[in-house]
């Protein structure tokens, strides 16, 4: 599946925005899609996942919990990251990902397929 992120920019601290990722190519609705986001000189972590099992469960790292909503589409073939109360801490490269597992996964190397990567930028 290819996958294609967008939505990131230049955000002050308290600030709201939703980031898109795009899919294309194996049937998207059965992918579990995960957000990872990676900061300068950082490993790329973790921060939200839908799964397209069992409902469509969702799982967010302790970091952006309470802030952070994950959300799909699929007959838009698309997964969302609503980001809320934005911090400067949430400044990073944010990158969509794609795991044909219905279980929900954290780690990076579960998923097969990754997008390009949106660049994120909260200011205090």
């Amino acid at each position: 599946v290819q996958l294609q992120a967008s939505g990131g920019g230049l955000f002050r601290a308290g600030d709201s925005l939703r980031l898109s990722c795009v899919a294309s190519g194996r049937t998207f609705s059965r992918n579990t899609v995960g957000w990872f986001r990676q900061a300068p000189g950082k490993e790329r972590e973790f921060v939200a996942a839908i799964s397209w099992g069992g409902g469509g469960a969702t799982y967010y790292s302790d970091s952006v919990k309470g802030r952070f909503t994950i959300s799909r589409d699929n007959a838009k073939n698309t997964v969302y990251l609503q980001m809320n109360s934005l911090k400067p801490e949430d400044t990073a490269v944010y990158y969509c990902a794609a795991d044909p597992d219905p279980h929900i996964a954290t780690t990076p190397i579960a998923y097969d397929s990754w997008g390009q990567g949106t660049l994120v930028t909260v200011s205090s």
